[in-house]
């Protein structure tokens, strides 16, 4: 049977795009659903078919009259991604978040093209900032490479210099990884 002709590219929720690829979208009451862009009209009305059998619509609303199950239905056009007006909004946001990224990045760009002593302190800070880390995190490390060795020798059956409550036996514990958390920093910035 003929396919049922509408609107500007001939089929029910079909329009054409400028640059010859075709866009298919629905409505669900007050929602619109957009079902993706495709190469050939006929790929984007049976997309149409397709959810209009998902959403229980009469088969008069469908561009083809061949399909008489939702299952011919969906092996007919694979079941699209639905791009809702809430997805568009939340796209909207995500570009206006990347434009402005991008125009800090801009921002920051000529401001190291015009101070490039401010380029050159910022590096000097971070240096310093890291070999001072490199520095405590070396002082933590030694402490509990001796309480792990002291351990070490208790568990071969030997004895340790420590006593039963030498508080050095905690230095076992002690934090010696390379992760920082944003509140070791604070507290870094705090006693500075």
């Amino acid at each position: 049977m003929p396919p049922c002709r509408r609107g500007s590219s001939g089929y029910r929720g079909v329009c054409e795009r400028p640059g010859g690829t075709y866009y298919a979208e629905i409505r669900s009451g007050d929602v619109r659903l957009g079902l993706g862009t495709f190469g050939a009209v006929h790929e984007a009305a049976r997309a149409y078919d397709a959810a209009a059998w998902r959403l229980e619509r009469p088969p008069a609303q469908m561009n083809f009259r061949d399909v008489f199950t939702r299952e011919q239905a969906q092996s007919v056009a694979p079941p699209p991604r639905l791009i809702r007006d809430q997805d568009r909004a939340e796209h909207r946001r995500w570009q206006r978040s990347l434009l402005v990224v991008e125009e800090d990045e801009r921002a920051m760009a000529e401001w190291r093209r015009r101070h490039p002593e401010d380029v050159v302190a910022e590096h000097a800070f971070w240096a310093e900032r890291t070999a001072k880390r490199r520095a405590e995190r070396l002082e933590r490390r030694r402490p509990k490479a001796l309480a792990i060795s002291q351990c070490d020798i208790v568990e071969a059956g030997g004895v340790s210099f420590f006593g039963d409550n030498d508080p050095r036996w905690d230095d076992m514990w002690i934090d010696t990884s390379d992760n920082t958390s944003p509140d070791e920093d604070e507290d870094e910035d705090d006693s500075e």
